[in-house]
């Protein structure tokens, strides 16, 4: 299958309206998952270019850097540190307006400024993986990502059956 990712939309919530079926389709037609997430983030970032858009997988009680697009980033993250840590212990989206005003944040980037957290769920709800974006601007996410990036993640989820 031949990958071409079609976003015409102004508005953030058009743009995920046009990113939601063909990121399920890649997701859908793919049984790796590795593979699944690299071409998640890929159409994830290339719709919103935000700062970085990537994936951490629990390894052996800890989150381990998986596929991601942006500059270098954390490779291990201990439960419940940081955001994604957090998210991880508390097994739901984190949506954070201003990472200096959250409690014990890893700053990966000091570009950072706001950064969502979700989830990816397997199906008895344990915590398999999250996805992380960060933005270099303030306030960049709010429920439209946090419904549209739980819906990828829940599709990603199904990968680890």
């Amino acid at each position: 299958m031949a990958e071409n990712l079609i976003i015409a939309g102004e508005s953030k919530q058009e743009r995920y309206q046009q990113l939601l079926p063909q990121a399920l389709a890649l997701i859908d037609s793919e049984s790796d998952l590795i593979a699944a997430m690299a071409n998640s983030c890929a159409a994830i970032q290339q719709t919103f270019n935000w700062l970085w858009t990537g994936f951490y997988l629990v390894k052996n009680e800890e989150l381990v850097l998986g596929p991601f697009q942006g500059p270098i980033a954390c490779t291990r993250i201990r439960k419940g540190k940081g955001v994604c840590g957090s998210a991880w212990a508390q097994a739901q989206t984190l949506v954070v307006p201003d990472v200096d005003a959250f409690p014990g944040h890893i700053a990966c980037s000091s570009l950072s400024r706001s950064e969502i957290v979700v989830p990816v769920l397997d199906a008895s709800g344990n915590v398999r993986a999250v996805l992380d974006v960060d933005s270099i601007e303030l306030a960049s996410f709010d429920d439209t990502d946090r419904h549209y990036l739980e819906q990828i993640c829940s599709a990603l989820g199904r990968l680890f059956e």
